[in-house]
């Protein structure tokens, strides 16, 4: 028989600090409360390192604490130089960059620079008038007949033009209106961005997550789109997604700020395919060195409505695992701020809680790529379901809510809608202990913290050596121990199973075997040979030994053997 189990040739690995991290991702303002406002802050963040170093993290990355007025909970930004007050000062700030460093780990900000807030003084100055000197830092166009001047849909819902009264002219904004694009076209508008991307690489941080980067390029605004099912506007992202030009913009930001420093650099692009990977994240071309794709997040929510394609969602994991393994290098992640929580999504939180995050974990964590972890995920946090709209603070939430009911759907069922889809789901504060409030604040949070959190906590997990939070402990010990998990081959060794994702990683002259059952029953799995090796790492409390080709998994099992 031809064993499935052999020594693989090695692609040429070039060995960096970033591509061995272990990152997580903080969301400040549901993280810690230091000051007992109810409100996670910077001073929180330094409360709580000693965890994240003992969890193993190497890398933190911090969504946006920028001044702004909080439309979208910070992405809309006023100052990309000031500190938003909630969460502290510029003097809290270094106080933290000098405690991670500290710790040997490194921090990584939130780039935002598709879009301002519209209080930001280049936007304020660039309403006042059609003249104004920066009228063309941003994207201005007349209406037509009282209309906008295309029927682009923003993300959020709705037009993607917004009317400025003062000035009877519309701007584009991609995401809210109170989101105003930056007009990239214009040569001031980039050197401003580049002078002060380069003031906070010499302050001394490690990087940047860079938002919504591949919308920067749009297509001509006078281009209408068709609208087959007659809706007013229409899903846009072919006119302000991946544009022929982008990269003239890419590779010039790259060259006058994040190639002359030796930081780490996440793109977050929507939309992008592997076979642009040397341009977008190259070892030598690339503008960025790594990249978050959607491909499996859009196969994870569309479980809402049925269950998991467990064969597409391996085949979008193998085609950028090999697409990448030569050109580019893969940001690996199964939550961030914009999703919902992935043991409620795709795992069984009722059944199989423990198992179905275990499982999750180990389905992504072991492969070819920088692994991310959203706060909270290591311990199995849940959706929170908030009893009215008026509970949730996500802009988006809140648009796609009342759009629903305007095109005629219930109240109750654009509830159900939010309850499965809101970007709140995975917002609300960390359990840290079955205090009140979950340890979080001594006061109430800004949003409520979810109803188990007497039990669904880091204190009670950190107690337990089969918990969650022990797991992903083991998990991040195990890969950085072992180089094969940085840089050894990918393959998946049963693509066509309907339940079990299994794939080996193999490096030099060693092999590792990853084996998850990704359901919530029971999986026959025949493998091409017989598993001759090690248990290195299971969920299951008491495993049955696998000594024949063909054996059973447990609902949500997952193994890790040394071959």
């Amino acid at each position: 028989m031809e064993t499935a189990f052999r020594r693989v040739e090695q692609q040429t690995v070039t060995r960096t600090w970033w591509k061995e991290a272990i990152a997580y991702q903080i969301y400040p303002r549901s993280f810690n409360d230091s000051n007992g406002d109810g409100i996670g802050d910077l001073r929180g963040i330094i409360e709580k390192l000693d965890y994240l170093e003992d969890l193993g993290i190497d890398v933190i990355w911090i969504c946006p604490m920028y001044k702004s007025p909080n439309d979208d909970n910070g992405y809309d930004i006023s100052d990309y130089q000031g500190i938003m007050e909630e969460f502290g000062t510029m003097e809290d700030f270094d106080a933290l960059l000098q405690a991670v460093h500290a710790r040997g780990m490194k921090l990584l900000l939130d780039l935002v620079v598709n879009h301002t807030s519209d209080e930001h003084p280049w936007f304020v100055e660039s309403r006042q008038s059609i003249d104004s000197p920066k009228r063309d830092w941003y994207i201005w166009r007349d209406g037509q007949g009282g209309e906008p001047p295309n029927n682009w849909a923003s993300i959020f819902g709705g037009s993607a033009w917004e009317l400025d009264p003062e000035t009877n002219q519309y701007y584009l904004h991609v995401f809210s209106k109170k989101q105003p694009d930056l007009n990239w076209e214009n040569g001031d508008v980039r050197t401003a961005v580049y002078d002060m991307v380069n003031w906070w690489l010499d302050k001394g941080i490690d990087g940047f997550r860079v938002d919504a980067i591949s919308h920067i390029k749009k297509k001509p605004t006078d281009t209408m789109l068709p609208s087959p099912d007659g809706k007013k506007y229409v899903t846009a992202f072919s006119m302000y997604s991946n544009i022929d030009g982008i990269h003239e913009y890419l590779q010039e930001m790259k060259r006058k700020t994040f190639a002359n420093y030796d930081i780490m650099t996440v793109g977050e692009t929507n939309g992008i395919e592997p076979e642009a990977a040397d341009l977008w994240m190259g070892a030598d071309n690339g503008a960025m060195n790594m990249a978050f794709h959607f491909d499996h997040v859009d196969i994870m929510r569309q479980s809402r409505l049925a269950p998991l394609d467990v064969v597409e969602l391996k085949r979008i994991f193998d085609k950028w695992q090999q697409g990448l393994l030569e050109t580019g290098w893969n940001a690996l992640y199964i939550e961030n701020h914009d999703m919902v929580r992935a043991v409620s999504l795709v795992g069984d939180e009722n059944h199989y809680w423990r198992e179905s995050a275990t499982a999750l974990g180990m389905m992504y964590f072991f492969m070819h790529g920088t692994p991310f972890i959203y706060q909270g995920q290591e311990i199995g946090m849940k959706n929170v379901p908030l009893p009215s709209i008026h509970d949730y603070d996500d802009v988006a939430t809140k648009n796609e809510y009342f759009e629903r009911i305007a095109n005629g759907m219930s109240e109750i069922d654009s509830m159900q809608q939010v309850w499965g889809t809101s970007r709140d789901n995975v917002r609300t504060p960390i359990q840290w202990d079955a205090s009140p409030h979950a340890g979080f604040s001594t006061v109430t949070p800004w949003m409520p913290v979810h109803e188990e959190y007497e039990t669904l906590n880091v204190e009670a997990q950190a107690k337990d050596a089969h918990s969650i939070l022990s797991f992903y402990k083991t998990m991040i010990r195990l890969r950085r121990a072992e180089e094969t998990f940085t840089y050894g081959s990918y393959r998946d060794v049963l693509p066509d199973h309907r339940q079990a994702f299994v794939y080996e990683r193999a490096f030099e002259d060693k092999r590792f075997l990853i084996v998850t059952n990704l359901t919530a029953n029971p999986a026959t799995v025949t493998l091409p040979d017989v598993v001759t090796g090690t248990l290195v790492l299971t969920n299951e409390l008491d495993p049955e030994p696998i000594d024949t080709e063909t054996f059973l998994l447990k609902p949500f099992e997952a193994r890790l053997y040394r071959l």
